[in-house]
Protein backbone atom coordinates (compact mmCIF):
# COMPACT_ATOMS: atom_id res chain seq x y z
CA UNK A 1 0.00 0.00 0.00
CA UNK A 2 2.03 2.66 -1.60
CA UNK A 3 1.59 6.29 1.06
CA UNK A 4 2.73 9.96 1.09
CA UNK A 5 5.79 8.31 2.61
CA UNK A 6 6.57 6.41 -0.24
CA UNK A 7 7.34 9.60 -2.00
CA UNK A 8 9.83 12.47 -2.07
CA UNK A 9 7.28 15.74 -3.29
CA UNK A 10 9.93 18.25 -4.20
CA UNK A 11 9.90 20.38 -7.20
CA UNK A 12 6.71 17.69 -8.05
CA UNK A 13 3.13 19.01 -7.89
CA UNK A 14 0.44 16.35 -6.33
CA UNK A 15 -2.36 16.01 -7.91
CA UNK A 16 -4.96 15.57 -4.60
CA UNK A 17 -8.35 14.32 -4.46
CA UNK A 18 -9.96 15.81 -1.32
CA UNK A 19 -12.96 15.29 -0.05
CA UNK A 20 -14.35 18.96 0.33
CA UNK A 21 -18.10 18.19 0.39
CA UNK A 22 -18.73 20.58 3.15
CA UNK A 23 -22.09 21.92 4.33
CA UNK A 24 -22.68 25.83 3.97
CA UNK A 25 -25.24 28.00 5.04
CA UNK A 26 -27.36 30.80 3.34
CA UNK A 27 -24.17 32.88 3.62
CA UNK A 28 -22.31 30.57 1.93
CA UNK A 29 -19.86 29.75 4.86
CA UNK A 30 -18.68 26.54 6.15
CA UNK A 31 -20.98 25.13 9.00
CA UNK A 32 -18.47 22.26 9.52
CA UNK A 33 -14.93 22.02 8.26
CA UNK A 34 -14.10 18.43 9.46
CA UNK A 35 -13.39 17.03 5.88
CA UNK A 36 -10.73 20.27 5.51
CA UNK A 37 -9.51 19.98 8.73
CA UNK A 38 -8.76 16.12 7.87
CA UNK A 39 -6.92 16.99 4.59
CA UNK A 40 -4.65 18.92 6.65
CA UNK A 41 -1.50 16.69 7.38
CA UNK A 42 -1.59 15.40 3.46
CA UNK A 43 -1.10 18.99 2.15
CA UNK A 44 1.16 20.25 4.26
CA UNK A 45 3.39 16.96 4.20
CA UNK A 46 3.80 17.75 0.45
CA UNK A 47 4.20 21.44 1.13
CA UNK A 48 7.38 20.49 3.34
CA UNK A 49 8.91 18.30 1.35
CA UNK A 50 9.22 21.72 -1.52
CA UNK A 51 5.70 20.61 -3.58
CA UNK A 52 2.96 21.97 -4.54
CA UNK A 53 -0.84 21.24 -4.22
CA UNK A 54 -3.31 20.92 -6.45
CA UNK A 55 -6.45 20.16 -4.52
CA UNK A 56 -9.66 18.60 -6.52
CA UNK A 57 -13.34 17.96 -5.12
CA UNK A 58 -16.89 18.00 -5.41
CA UNK A 59 -19.55 20.39 -3.10
CA UNK A 60 -23.11 18.97 -3.50
CA UNK A 61 -25.02 18.20 -6.80
CA UNK A 62 -25.03 20.47 -8.81
CA UNK A 63 -26.83 20.45 -12.52
CA UNK A 64 -24.12 22.34 -14.73
CA UNK A 65 -22.41 25.12 -13.51
CA UNK A 66 -24.14 26.48 -10.34
CA UNK A 67 -22.86 29.39 -8.19
CA UNK A 68 -24.20 28.22 -5.24
CA UNK A 69 -22.06 25.09 -5.33
CA UNK A 70 -18.72 27.05 -6.67
CA UNK A 71 -15.57 26.39 -4.52
CA UNK A 72 -14.64 29.63 -4.31
CA UNK A 73 -16.86 29.97 -1.39
CA UNK A 74 -15.06 27.54 0.93
CA UNK A 75 -11.44 28.78 -0.55
CA UNK A 76 -10.88 31.50 2.23
CA UNK A 77 -11.70 28.90 5.08
CA UNK A 78 -9.49 26.49 3.13
CA UNK A 79 -6.43 29.09 3.45
CA UNK A 80 -7.15 29.63 7.25
CA UNK A 81 -7.32 25.93 8.05
CA UNK A 82 -3.98 25.33 6.33
CA UNK A 83 -2.60 28.43 6.95
CA UNK A 84 -1.24 29.33 3.19
CA UNK A 85 -3.12 30.95 0.51
CA UNK A 86 -5.07 29.21 -1.88
CA UNK A 87 -5.27 30.09 -5.37
CA UNK A 88 -8.15 29.32 -7.29
CA UNK A 89 -9.52 29.10 -10.58
CA UNK A 90 -12.48 29.52 -12.77
CA UNK A 91 -12.69 25.87 -13.72
CA UNK A 92 -11.07 22.36 -13.12
CA UNK A 93 -9.84 21.22 -17.20
CA UNK A 94 -8.91 23.26 -20.10
CA UNK A 95 -6.35 25.35 -20.79
CA UNK A 96 -6.48 28.20 -18.65
CA UNK A 97 -6.58 25.31 -15.73
CA UNK A 98 -3.60 24.04 -16.98
CA UNK A 99 -1.69 27.32 -17.08
CA UNK A 100 -2.56 27.99 -13.51
CA UNK A 101 -1.25 24.45 -12.48
CA UNK A 102 2.09 24.54 -14.42
CA UNK A 103 2.98 28.33 -13.22
CA UNK A 104 2.48 26.62 -9.19
CA UNK A 105 5.44 26.80 -7.61
CA UNK A 106 6.64 24.49 -4.61
CA UNK A 107 4.90 25.58 -1.75
CA UNK A 108 1.62 27.34 -3.30
CA UNK A 109 -1.91 25.56 -3.13
CA UNK A 110 -4.26 25.60 -6.50
CA UNK A 111 -8.02 24.32 -5.46
CA UNK A 112 -9.55 23.69 -8.90
CA UNK A 113 -13.27 24.08 -9.79
CA UNK A 114 -16.22 22.31 -8.59
CA UNK A 115 -15.80 18.46 -11.08
CA UNK A 116 -19.24 17.58 -10.31
CA UNK A 117 -19.74 21.34 -12.71
CA UNK A 118 -19.02 18.17 -15.57
CA UNK A 119 -21.63 15.28 -15.75
CA UNK A 120 -18.05 13.37 -16.92
CA UNK A 121 -17.05 13.39 -13.84
CA UNK A 122 -19.74 10.59 -11.99
CA UNK A 123 -20.01 9.25 -15.23
CA UNK A 124 -16.43 8.37 -15.07
CA UNK A 125 -15.15 9.56 -18.33
CA UNK A 126 -11.88 8.44 -19.21
CA UNK A 127 -11.20 11.51 -21.43
CA UNK A 128 -12.12 14.04 -18.79
CA UNK A 129 -9.90 12.35 -16.26
CA UNK A 130 -6.85 12.13 -18.71
CA UNK A 131 -7.38 16.29 -19.11
CA UNK A 132 -7.10 15.98 -15.26
CA UNK A 133 -4.04 14.23 -15.46
CA UNK A 134 -2.46 16.39 -16.72
CA UNK A 135 -2.22 18.94 -13.96
CA UNK A 136 -0.05 17.17 -11.48
CA UNK A 137 3.09 14.87 -11.43
CA UNK A 138 1.77 12.49 -8.74
CA UNK A 139 -2.06 11.43 -8.14
CA UNK A 140 -2.94 11.59 -4.42
CA UNK A 141 -6.07 9.69 -3.35
CA UNK A 142 -7.03 11.12 -0.11
CA UNK A 143 -10.87 11.52 -0.39
CA UNK A 144 -12.40 8.09 1.72
CA UNK A 145 -15.84 9.64 1.51
CA UNK A 146 -16.34 9.28 -2.38
CA UNK A 147 -13.53 5.75 -2.41
CA UNK A 148 -16.90 3.87 -3.14
CA UNK A 149 -17.73 5.58 -6.43
CA UNK A 150 -15.85 4.69 -9.35
CA UNK A 151 -15.86 8.73 -10.59
CA UNK A 152 -13.42 9.98 -12.95
CA UNK A 153 -11.38 12.15 -10.00
CA UNK A 154 -11.66 9.26 -7.97
CA UNK A 155 -10.57 5.83 -9.25
CA UNK A 156 -10.35 6.53 -13.65
CA UNK A 157 -7.62 8.81 -13.42
CA UNK A 158 -5.35 6.49 -11.57
CA UNK A 159 -4.73 4.92 -14.43
CA UNK A 160 -2.49 7.99 -15.71
CA UNK A 161 -0.33 7.49 -13.21
CA UNK A 162 1.49 4.53 -12.74
CA UNK A 163 4.11 3.84 -10.09
CA UNK A 164 3.22 7.63 -9.23
CA UNK A 165 -0.05 7.59 -7.47
CA UNK A 166 -0.52 6.91 -3.40
CA UNK A 167 -3.03 7.31 -0.71
CA UNK A 168 -3.29 10.29 1.22
CA UNK A 169 -2.37 10.38 4.95
CA UNK A 170 -6.42 10.46 5.86
CA UNK A 171 -7.38 7.37 3.33
CA UNK A 172 -4.63 5.28 4.91
CA UNK A 173 -5.74 5.75 8.73
CA UNK A 174 -9.19 4.90 7.40
CA UNK A 175 -8.23 2.00 5.83
CA UNK A 176 -6.05 0.72 8.45
CA UNK A 177 -8.93 1.62 11.28
CA UNK A 178 -11.59 -0.88 9.61
CA UNK A 179 -8.58 -3.16 9.00
CA UNK A 180 -8.03 -3.36 12.84
CA UNK A 181 -11.39 -3.73 13.29
CA UNK A 182 -11.80 -6.13 10.00
CA UNK A 183 -8.66 -8.32 10.49
CA UNK A 184 -6.46 -7.40 12.69
CA UNK A 185 -7.83 -6.64 16.01
CA UNK A 186 -7.00 -7.64 19.28
CA UNK A 187 -9.54 -10.08 20.94
CA UNK A 188 -12.75 -10.05 22.00
CA UNK A 189 -13.74 -7.93 18.95
CA UNK A 190 -17.72 -6.37 19.56
CA UNK A 191 -19.67 -4.72 16.67
CA UNK A 192 -22.28 -2.52 17.81
CA UNK A 193 -24.84 -1.66 15.53
CA UNK A 194 -28.05 0.81 15.97
CA UNK A 195 -30.05 2.36 13.29
CA UNK A 196 -33.66 2.30 12.78
CA UNK A 197 -33.55 -0.70 9.84
CA UNK A 198 -32.52 -4.48 10.30
CA UNK A 199 -32.68 -4.39 5.87
CA UNK A 200 -29.71 -1.45 5.86
CA UNK A 201 -27.57 -3.48 8.10
CA UNK A 202 -28.42 -7.02 6.41
CA UNK A 203 -24.91 -7.05 4.65
CA UNK A 204 -22.86 -5.40 7.72
CA UNK A 205 -24.48 -8.03 10.03
CA UNK A 206 -23.40 -11.38 7.52
CA UNK A 207 -19.55 -10.13 6.40
CA UNK A 208 -18.85 -9.21 10.23
CA UNK A 209 -20.17 -12.24 11.93
CA UNK A 210 -16.86 -14.09 11.26
CA UNK A 211 -15.03 -11.28 12.43
CA UNK A 212 -16.65 -10.49 16.00
CA UNK A 213 -17.26 -12.01 19.05
CA UNK A 214 -19.98 -9.69 20.13
CA UNK A 215 -22.60 -7.90 18.36
CA UNK A 216 -24.43 -5.62 19.98
CA UNK A 217 -27.93 -4.75 17.75
CA UNK A 218 -29.79 -1.79 18.98
CA UNK A 219 -32.08 1.10 18.07
CA UNK A 220 -35.10 0.51 15.99
CA UNK A 221 -34.30 -2.33 13.94
CA UNK A 222 -33.83 -4.33 17.84
CA UNK A 223 -37.79 -4.61 17.82
CA UNK A 224 -37.56 -6.86 14.40
CA UNK A 225 -35.90 -9.44 16.68
CA UNK A 226 -37.92 -8.95 19.15
CA UNK A 227 -41.17 -9.45 17.65
CA UNK A 228 -39.23 -12.53 15.56
CA UNK A 229 -39.21 -14.03 18.54
CA UNK A 230 -42.18 -14.09 19.71
CA UNK A 231 -41.91 -10.56 21.66
CA UNK A 232 -44.64 -7.96 22.30
CA UNK A 233 -43.30 -4.20 20.56
CA UNK A 234 -46.68 -2.18 20.55
CA UNK A 235 -46.24 0.61 18.09
CA UNK A 236 -42.02 0.02 17.70
CA UNK A 237 -40.75 0.17 14.98
CA UNK A 238 -40.68 -2.95 13.16
CA UNK A 239 -39.69 -4.77 9.38
CA UNK A 240 -42.08 -7.56 9.58
CA UNK A 241 -40.82 -9.13 6.36
CA UNK A 242 -37.42 -9.22 7.75
CA UNK A 243 -38.43 -11.25 10.75
CA UNK A 244 -36.98 -14.64 9.06
CA UNK A 245 -33.60 -13.02 8.67
CA UNK A 246 -33.49 -11.83 12.06
CA UNK A 247 -33.93 -15.32 13.28
CA UNK A 248 -31.95 -16.66 10.68
CA UNK A 249 -29.19 -14.37 12.08
CA UNK A 250 -29.18 -15.22 15.38
CA UNK A 251 -29.27 -18.99 14.24
CA UNK A 252 -25.48 -17.83 11.74
CA UNK A 253 -24.65 -16.30 14.91
CA UNK A 254 -25.17 -19.37 17.46
CA UNK A 255 -23.20 -21.67 15.06
CA UNK A 256 -20.48 -19.20 14.39
CA UNK A 257 -20.09 -18.42 18.62
CA UNK A 258 -20.67 -15.03 18.17
CA UNK A 259 -22.87 -13.49 21.09
CA UNK A 260 -25.65 -11.30 20.14
CA UNK A 261 -27.05 -8.93 22.84
CA UNK A 262 -30.36 -7.88 22.30
CA UNK A 263 -31.76 -4.78 24.57
CA UNK A 264 -34.00 -6.20 27.55
CA UNK A 265 -35.55 -3.44 28.13
CA UNK A 266 -36.73 0.23 27.11
CA UNK A 267 -37.60 3.41 27.21
CA UNK A 268 -41.35 3.38 25.70
CA UNK A 269 -43.23 6.62 25.04
CA UNK A 270 -46.87 7.22 23.61
CA UNK A 271 -45.82 9.76 21.01
CA UNK A 272 -43.07 10.24 19.11
CA UNK A 273 -42.57 13.71 20.36
CA UNK A 274 -39.65 15.10 23.05
CA UNK A 275 -42.64 15.54 25.26
CA UNK A 276 -44.25 12.43 25.52
CA UNK A 277 -44.86 10.74 28.17
CA UNK A 278 -42.63 7.53 29.29
CA UNK A 279 -42.03 4.66 30.95
CA UNK A 280 -39.28 1.83 31.36
CA UNK A 281 -41.11 -1.49 30.11
CA UNK A 282 -39.31 -4.87 29.27
CA UNK A 283 -38.08 -5.12 25.84
CA UNK A 284 -40.98 -8.08 25.30
CA UNK A 285 -43.76 -6.36 26.91
CA UNK A 286 -44.14 -3.06 25.29
CA UNK A 287 -48.05 -2.05 25.37
CA UNK A 288 -50.14 -1.16 22.78
CA UNK A 289 -50.13 2.39 21.70
CA UNK A 290 -46.95 2.91 23.40
CA UNK A 291 -43.24 2.70 20.96
CA UNK A 292 -39.49 2.09 22.14
CA UNK A 293 -37.29 4.83 21.25
CA UNK A 294 -34.11 4.58 23.39
CA UNK A 295 -32.21 1.64 25.36
CA UNK A 296 -33.47 1.15 29.13
CA UNK A 297 -31.28 1.44 32.36
CA UNK A 298 -30.88 -2.72 32.64
CA UNK A 299 -29.59 -2.66 28.68
CA UNK A 300 -27.43 0.41 29.28
CA UNK A 301 -25.47 -1.84 32.42
CA UNK A 302 -25.59 -4.89 30.13
CA UNK A 303 -23.97 -3.03 27.20
CA UNK A 304 -21.55 -1.17 29.35
CA UNK A 305 -20.18 -4.33 31.19
CA UNK A 306 -19.55 -6.39 27.55
CA UNK A 307 -17.60 -2.71 26.01
CA UNK A 308 -15.47 -2.96 29.04
CA UNK A 309 -14.24 -6.70 28.35
CA UNK A 310 -13.70 -6.09 24.50
CA UNK A 311 -10.45 -4.88 23.21
CA UNK A 312 -11.53 -4.02 19.67
CA UNK A 313 -15.35 -1.52 19.41
CA UNK A 314 -17.09 -0.93 16.31
CA UNK A 315 -19.76 1.94 16.58
CA UNK A 316 -22.28 1.80 13.85
CA UNK A 317 -25.79 3.41 14.70
CA UNK A 318 -27.53 5.03 17.74
CA UNK A 319 -28.96 2.97 20.42
CA UNK A 320 -32.34 5.29 20.30
CA UNK A 321 -34.07 8.70 18.99
CA UNK A 322 -31.33 10.86 20.06
CA UNK A 323 -31.88 13.55 17.88
CA UNK A 324 -34.23 14.15 20.37
CA UNK A 325 -33.16 15.00 24.16
CA UNK A 326 -35.78 12.79 25.93
CA UNK A 327 -34.31 10.00 23.78
CA UNK A 328 -30.54 10.17 23.47
CA UNK A 329 -29.94 9.02 27.42
CA UNK A 330 -29.00 5.99 26.07
CA UNK A 331 -26.63 6.60 23.45
CA UNK A 332 -24.69 9.09 25.28
CA UNK A 333 -24.17 6.32 28.04
CA UNK A 334 -22.94 4.00 25.08
CA UNK A 335 -20.39 6.78 23.99
CA UNK A 336 -19.52 7.05 27.72
CA UNK A 337 -18.75 3.24 27.81
CA UNK A 338 -16.36 3.45 24.78
CA UNK A 339 -14.82 6.66 25.74
CA UNK A 340 -14.12 4.90 28.85
CA UNK A 341 -13.21 1.49 26.81
CA UNK A 342 -10.87 3.25 24.48
CA UNK A 343 -9.25 5.34 27.66
CA UNK A 344 -8.19 1.76 29.20
CA UNK A 345 -6.43 0.68 25.69
CA UNK A 346 -9.20 -0.79 23.74
CA UNK A 347 -9.29 0.72 19.89
CA UNK A 348 -12.49 2.20 18.69
CA UNK A 349 -13.90 3.14 15.21
CA UNK A 350 -16.60 4.77 14.84
CA UNK A 351 -18.50 5.39 11.31
CA UNK A 352 -21.92 5.69 9.59
CA UNK A 353 -23.83 9.37 9.59
CA UNK A 354 -26.10 8.76 12.51
CA UNK A 355 -23.00 7.36 14.87
CA UNK A 356 -20.61 10.39 13.58
CA UNK A 357 -23.62 12.73 14.41
CA UNK A 358 -23.79 11.67 17.76
CA UNK A 359 -20.36 11.66 19.10
CA UNK A 360 -20.00 15.11 17.69
CA UNK A 361 -23.29 16.72 19.19
CA UNK A 362 -22.07 14.95 22.85
CA UNK A 363 -18.19 15.75 22.43
CA UNK A 364 -16.81 11.85 22.00
CA UNK A 365 -14.79 12.99 18.89
CA UNK A 366 -11.89 13.10 20.67
CA UNK A 367 -12.37 10.44 23.39
CA UNK A 368 -12.64 7.45 20.57
CA UNK A 369 -10.02 6.33 18.69
CA UNK A 370 -10.86 7.15 15.35
CA UNK A 371 -14.30 8.90 13.46
CA UNK A 372 -14.75 7.75 9.90
CA UNK A 373 -15.29 10.38 7.71
CA UNK A 374 -17.40 8.70 4.94
CA UNK A 375 -20.48 7.39 5.79
CA UNK A 376 -21.46 5.37 2.11
CA UNK A 377 -17.77 4.70 1.99
CA UNK A 378 -17.66 2.94 5.48
CA UNK A 379 -20.34 0.91 4.92
CA UNK A 380 -19.35 -0.70 1.97
CA UNK A 381 -16.00 -1.62 3.47
CA UNK A 382 -17.72 -3.63 6.35
CA UNK A 383 -20.04 -5.02 3.80
CA UNK A 384 -16.80 -6.94 2.64
CA UNK A 385 -16.71 -4.61 -0.87
CA UNK A 386 -13.38 -3.57 -2.55
CA UNK A 387 -14.13 0.15 -3.36
CA UNK A 388 -13.15 1.07 -6.73
CA UNK A 389 -10.80 4.23 -5.43
CA UNK A 390 -8.70 2.34 -2.77
CA UNK A 391 -8.81 -0.73 -5.86
CA UNK A 392 -7.06 2.31 -8.47
CA UNK A 393 -4.20 2.77 -5.99
CA UNK A 394 -3.29 -0.89 -5.10
CA UNK A 395 -3.23 -1.99 -8.94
Amino acid sequence: MKTLNDFNFENKKALIRVDFNVPLNDKFEVTDATRIVSAKPTIIKILEDGGSCILMSHLGRPKGFQDEFSLKHIASKVEDILGVEVKTVADCVGADVEAAAASLEPGQVLLLENLRFYKEETAGDKDFAEKLSKLGDIYVNDAFGTAHRAHASTTIIAQFFNGKKCFGSLLAQEIESINKVMETGEKPVLAILGGAKVSSKITIIENILDKVDHLIIGGGMAFTFVKAQGGKIGNSICEDDKMPLALDILKQAKEKNVQIHIPVDTVAADDFSNDANTQIVDINEIPDGWEGVDAGPKSRKQFHDIVMQCKTILWNGPLGVFEMESFAGGTIELGNSIAEATKKGAFSLVGGGDSVAAVKQFGFEHKVSYVSTGGGAMLESLEGKTLPGIAAILE
